[in-house]
């Protein structure tokens, strides 16, 4: 596959992942011959600078997107329902990598962490992206997983403005502004259930009849899928939290063996995409601050847990944008050209 270059096409490459999709493109170097940006009507005409020349964003259509060898879809669950099958059907058709939630549960569409699974994308054309928290936590649990063995796992998440989307980012930045401006006493809420700034929300999706919210049963069902084990037990509360990007996890971990905080610690530093800061003596532990914009999910805090036998509990950073999305659909790409299933037409 040496020096062979492809086609690439992004729908939806004006909005915060697909403007981060471009970017992990030129950062890493994609083997892109030419690059083509799909959008809606109100955005076809506009001129994007990317590395790889100025790109002027095509009105979506189906028959256009499987000219391209691999399309990035960065938009919502109900286009890629509608568009995504057809965009990848027969054997001219492109491979889609998806990065809404469509068809993250769907059998026989891999949800693929490429460090972890990589190779259910073999003979695949769609290839659905995980979400967010899940794909930021599982970075952090793999490598311990392959050492001790998972059996349970409870996570608590502190999630930026960011993953409600631009809007969300602006009512926080907007609210907080108005506050401490003394414009308002409490800030205004449209995007969240309650006002984010100076404050911490316990709600993060749908209430599911099991008490938990979509997002924290997210957790669940796709660990299971990505680590084709369906014995472990998982439970995850999920918080909004008044930051702008990167998401925090606190995971308490619990192994079917005996676990060594030395070796796991070992483990981790040696990971690929995880990045080990763990020196608390010195202040240096996982932050959204220090983890925005990084390609590598941090860890740290690592310690063997008091409470539960055989289990090790640490903290997690990584930015939502980047690994839990655009940089995650960037190395599935990646990982699909070296195992022969994405090739140029």
């Amino acid at each position: 596959m040496a020096g062979t270059t492809f086609n690439v096409g992004i729908v939806g490459a004006t909005g915060a992942v697909g403007k981060e999709i471009v970017g992990c493109l030129e950062k890493r170097d994609f083997p892109v011959n030419n690059l083509r940006i799909f959008g809606s009507e109100r955005s076809a005409g506009k001129k994007v600078d990317t590395k790889f020349g100025k790109v002027t964003v095509e009105l979506f259509g189906e028959d256009a997107a499987r000219e391209c060898d691999v399309v990035f879809l960065a938009v919502d669950g109900d286009f890629s329902l509608k568009h995504a099958e057809n965009i990848c059907a027969g054997d001219d058709g492109a491979v889609v990598i998806d990065n809404s939630s469509a068809f993250r549960y769907k059998e026989g569409i891999p949800l693929v962490v490429p460090e972890i699974n990589a190779e259910t994308t073999k003979g695949k054309k769609l290839i659905a992206n995980p979400n967010c928290t899940t794909a930021i936590g599982l970075m952090a649990v793999w490598p311990l997983h392959k050492l001790f063995g998972l059996s349970k796992m409870v996570m608590s998440t502190y999630q930026a403005a960011s993953g409600a989307g631009q809007p969300g980012m602006d009512e926080l930045v907007e609210g907080t502004r108005a506050v401490l401006s003394g414009e308002r006493d409490v800030a205004e809420n449209k995007i969240f259930a309650h006002p984010l700034p100076f404050n911490v929300i316990p709600h993060i999706d749908k209430f599911q009849e099991n008490g938990y919210t979509k997002e924290e049963m997210k957790v669940t069902w796709e660990t299971r899928k990505i680590y084709t084990a369906q014995h472990e037990t998982r439970s995850c509360t999920a918080v909004r939290i008044p930051t702008s990007r990167a998401h925090s996890e606190s995971i308490v971990a619990i192994f079917e063996n005996p676990v060594d905080v030395a070796k796991a610690r070992k483990a981790l530093d040696e990971a690929p995409g995880v990045k080990l800061v763990d020196d608390p003596e010195n202040l240096k532990y996982p932050m959204p601050l220090t983890a925005t914009g990084s390609y590598d999910v941090e860890v740290g805090r690592l310690r063997e847990n008091i409470a539960f036998d055989n289990a090790l509990e640490f903290f997690v950073c990584g930015d939502q944008l980047l690994r839990g999305a655009a940089l995650n659909a960037v190395i599935v790409a990646e990982a699909m050209v070296d195992n022969g299933a994405l090739v140029a037409k």
